[in-house]
């Protein structure tokens, strides 16, 4: 495997639109944690565009975004060698946009769906970690994020619905 495909650089990023998306416009090239990176990058997008869009268009987009990142994702593995290389982010920002459109508003609320989203994304308990292991290609890459969104929204309604 070329020293490329280890550490891929920005003009691999831009080779391919597949590539650019699959690492949400080369935040997936930070050398340190690009996931969360790609998880931060969420918040300004969420906040730029949810409050523009009714709730189903909001959803209908989301949809889209996860369609193009199934693609992206699968495209971009196959040509890095490694199906869920850790740069490619776009499955992040997509699972944490969807948390972000079910949770309170605020920064507390966001904050606190953030730490979570990362520990559930990093730990991948189950039944996280059986969908990243199971599911393959793109959308494997794509779902466990959304499994770990969804633990996330689970988590967060518990406690809203326990603190009253």
């Amino acid at each position: 495997m070329s020293e490329m495909m280890l550490r891929p650089t920005w003009r691999f990023v831009v080779a391919h639109p597949a590539h650019f998306i699959a690492f949400a416009g080369g935040i997936g090239l930070v050398p340190r944690a690009p996931g969360t990176f790609g998880t931060v990058l969420a918040l300004p997008l969420y906040w730029l565009i949810a409050p523009r869009l009714s709730a189903a268009e909001f959803l209908l987009l989301w949809l889209a975004l996860f369609v193009l990142g199934v693609w992206a994702c699968e495209t971009t593995g196959h040509a890095l060698g490694r199906p869920d290389h850790g740069g490619m982010v776009w499955d992040e920002m997509v699972a944490f946009l969807l948390v972000l459109f079910f949770v309170p508003h605020g920064p507390i609320w966001h904050g606190i769906a953030f730490l979570l989203f990362r520990l559930f994304d990093i730990l991948k308990p189950q039944p996280i970690r059986y969908f990243d292991r199971t599911l393959k290609g793109g959308f494997g890459v794509m779902f466990d994020d959304i499994a770990a969104a969804i633990c996330v929204l689970f988590l967060l309604a518990a406690w809203k619905a326990l603190a009253g």
